[in-house]
């Protein structure tokens, strides 16, 4: 039986989202990846709007098994940055939970340790570890797809994924 995760980096601007199946012999398989962008321009609510309207469209298109999103982190330097990202997540979280979905968290280290060994790695290496894992050409763009598709495959790999797998980025929304 085939489980399909959809990994999502969450964020205001940008979130990015990544889809892999992970196949009943262990392999990964790349379903698409692309990004859900709001209008810097719109007032907070609206933006959310943007946001969730977007996410809900990936979970019709691809109907994941499950979702797995970054667990909230930010400097302390930075602390509005954190309350901007949990209110992303929150409305992430939301277009899951309407649609059935199972929401798993992962702390972004936890994915860099997965990937690459190291839970200090560079955003390349994960990129760079993405693409070998998924035999893409090359890592994937913008970095947040890579991430997402970086937290689909650390949980994958939890679940006994072998780590070798087949695609090709297929759309950006």
């Amino acid at each position: 039986m085939t489980r399909r995760v959809l990994g999502v980096d969450p964020g205001l601007r940008t979130t990015g989202y990544g889809v892999i199946d992970l196949r009943a012999d262990g392999t990964l398989r790349l379903v698409e990846g692309g990004v859900v962008q709001s209008k810097a321009s719109l007032p907070l609510e609206q933006r959310l709007v943007q946001l969730h309207d977007g996410i809900g469209e990936v979970l019709r298109a691809t109907l994941p098994s499950c979702m797995v999103i970054e667990e909230l982190w930010t400097a302390y330097e930075h602390p509005q940055t954190a309350v901007l990202m949990g209110h992303a997540r929150g409305v992430i979280a939301l277009a899951a939970g309407t649609h059935g979905i199972d929401v798993h968290h992962l702390a972004h280290s936890m994915v860099k340790r997965a990937l690459t060994g190291n839970g200090n790695a560079r955003k390349e290496q994960v990129g760079t570890m993405v693409a070998q894992l998924l035999g893409l050409a090359g890592p994937p763009k913008p970095a947040d797809v890579g991430d997402a598709l970086g937290l689909a495959i650390a949980f994958a790999l939890r679940d006994g994924a072998t780590p070798r797998g087949t695609g090709s980025l297929a759309r950006v929304l």
